[in-house]
């Protein structure tokens, strides 16, 4: 067995199963998430506490994790935190508040995607689709690997890496999507409905809190100077790109 994004390998035939934690405090809601996600070929493990989930995430091999915002004990958000220091794996969060301030924060702090209480278990599932078909190493029609660089910038689609100048970046799901997207297309500029759109797989409804919240924590990594970017740049009215710098 290779522990490869869910790769199994049985009598030298290849199969994929992918393991999600679900976290939240709610046992109902934790069990029909569970239904169906393993309805959906999936294998589910259930955290009802933000400590519950911190020990499942580092003893098991988690592929995605449905975090709710309030658990006892810890909660998604300082659990979130915490896993974030040494993973990068997807991240959805669950609350029951709708506020602009409480999805921001959620992913401000490294969630790629945030789904609002009460949901559509048929949505959700269908962002956990989505997320794991974009960062595994699934072979789809959009996928394609190669290495993009620009000046001392590297964005690796076969390893799934970004380095700068030789040193490897941290990046998230999501992130990694719009810096290949934007690295894969240096020197065209996408707006932030085609950027939504072509990273999170779905129809773009005011994405502008979203998409900005994670291309000024992608600046935060791989900028010297976040306010006079290098290789992110934003075409004022239009959207962004990455510069095309020689190597």
């Amino acid at each position: 067995m290779y522990r490869q994004w869910g790769r199994r390998y049985v009598y030298g035939t290849e199969f994929w199963v992918y393991s999600i934690l679900v976290a939240d405090d709610d046992k109902e809601i934790a069990g029909a998430v569970e239904i169906y996600l393993t309805a959906e070929g999936y294998r589910v493990h259930k955290a009802y506490d933000g400590e519950e989930a911190l020990a499942v995430a580092s003893s098991e091999e988690i592929h995605l994790i449905i975090m709710d915002v309030m658990m006892p004990k810890l909660d998604g958000i300082r659990a979130t935190m915490k896993i974030r220091e040494s993973r990068n794996i997807p991240i959805i969060m669950l609350s029951a508040k709708s506020e602009d301030y409480d999805k921001v924060t959620g992913l401000n702090i490294g969630a790629d995607d945030y789904v609002t209480k009460p949901f559509n278990p048929l949505e959700l599932t269908a962002r956990v689709r989505s997320l794991i078909r974009r960062y595994t190493d699934l072979g789809s029609m959009e996928k394609r690997t190669g290495i993009y660089k620009t000046g001392g910038l590297c964005v690796d689609d076969e390893s799934k890496t970004v380095t700068l100048d030789g040193e490897q970046v941290a990046c998230t799901p999501i992130e990694f999507g719009i810096l290949r997207l934007l690295a894969r297309n240096a020197g065209k500029v996408f707006s932030m409905e085609q950027i939504y759109e072509s990273v999170w797989n779905e129809p773009s409804y005011n994405p502008e809190n979203t998409v900005a919240v994670h291309i000024r924590r992608i600046r935060e990594k791989i900028e010297i100077d976040p306010k006079n970017p290098r290789y992110l740049k934003v075409v004022w009215g239009i959207g962004y790109k990455i510069e095309k710098i020689g190597q």
